[in-house]
């Protein structure tokens, strides 16, 4: 059969079945069970005759969204926190990946970009952070005390009150995605640039050993949730967009939904950076050096494996699992 005729003669079933997953239709189980043959039936075809088309590409999507919504009450079954972080995030940020990757370098762009410009024009910091802050860090710096700004208050106060601010900037720059992803490119340029400016004016001061001791003691989980919050809003933003085989507010509905619970995988990363800096960051010129040196590198390893390693592995997983279904030609 010629794969238009072939496309023809499923085409409404397709689009029926894809339609009923996108608007969260019930469908009873044997209704379900019976469409998930029918699908990997019509997969195993295209893979057979049909193996580098769209066609086959599409197939594999619907077939995966399926084997996701059969197992979603045996998921629901088990402990729900646990089903969400380790199974639905993790399929959620495979899916997205680009725009992840994406976010990533953006911000590292803007990174760059801010510590070139300050090393070019000794105002530009005082322009990014401003005189108050760069004349108390200064003052700081002089009093051999780089860090003690993460000393002016009590440590429970400081942790309540920086998680709150950090979960604030990611909340903008997820929301800001309806704004079809302009106002959360613009944050991404204010936080990068930001962070390249503030780390070359304390090299520029001779202390850069000092604050990287203490910023990225909390920096590793923060600044990586924030880069993570930017994909979710470009994910929304992608979603209004690039609606792609669905009518335009099918598409934000499901990309609201999924990009949301990305943003919300973030949340035990903030409170857990915000921990380290309210409590740990302070201690950060008395403490030995392994110490300073293990934090950063267990919270950057943890987060980097949840988000960069966790969801090809249980990509690889959910694949063997599907292939295992297929009908065997």
């Amino acid at each position: 059969m010629r794969e238009i005729s072939f496309i023809k003669k499923n085409k409404s079933k397709w689009l029926d079945f894809e339609q009923s997953l996108n608007l969260k239709q019930s469908r009873n189980p044997d209704e379900l069970a019976d469409a998930y043959i029918q699908l990997l039936n019509d997969l195993s075809y295209s893979q057979t005759y049909y193996p580098k088309s769209k066609t086959t590409e599409y197939l594999n999507f619907l077939v995966t969204q399926i084997y996701r919504k059969i197992y979603k009450t045996k998921r629901l079954e088990k402990n729900r926190l646990k089903s969400f972080f380790f199974e639905e995030i993790p399929s959620l940020v495979y899916q997205y990946r680009k725009q992840m990757y994406f976010a990533f370098a953006l911000f590292f762009f803007f990174v760059t970009l801010g510590a070139i410009s300050a090393a070019h024009d000794d105002r530009f910091v005082r322009i990014i952070l401003g005189d108050d802050y760069v004349n108390m860090t200064l003052e700081n710096i002089k009093n051999g005390d780089p860090m003690a700004v993460y000393k002016k208050h009590g440590e429970l106060n400081m942790f309540i009150g920086i998680t709150i601010n950090n979960i604030g900037v990611a909340m903008k720059s997820y929301v800001y995605g309806l704004s079809a992803g302009v106002l959360t490119f613009f944050m991404s340029m204010q936080n990068g640039i930001m962070l390249g400016s503030f780390q070359y004016f304390f090299y520029e001061n001779g202390v850069f050993e000092q604050s990287l001791r203490g910023i990225w003691l909390h920096g590793a989980m923060e600044i990586f949730s924030i880069v993570i919050a930017t994909m979710a809003g470009f994910i929304l933003a992608g979603s209004i967009l690039f609606p792609g085989t669905y009518s335009r507010f099918q598409s934000f509905v499901t990309g609201a939904r999924e990009s949301l619970k990305i943003l919300i995988s973030t949340l035990p990363f903030f409170v857990a950076a915000g921990f380290i800096e309210g409590f740990v960051t302070r201690l950060s010129n008395t403490m030995p050096l392994w110490i300073n040196v293990l934090i950063i590198v267990l919270t950057l390893t943890l987060i980097s494996f949840y988000y960069l390693i966790l969801p090809f592995i249980h990509h690889k997983k959910q694949n063997y699992a599907r292939i295992s279904t297929l009908p065997k030609t």
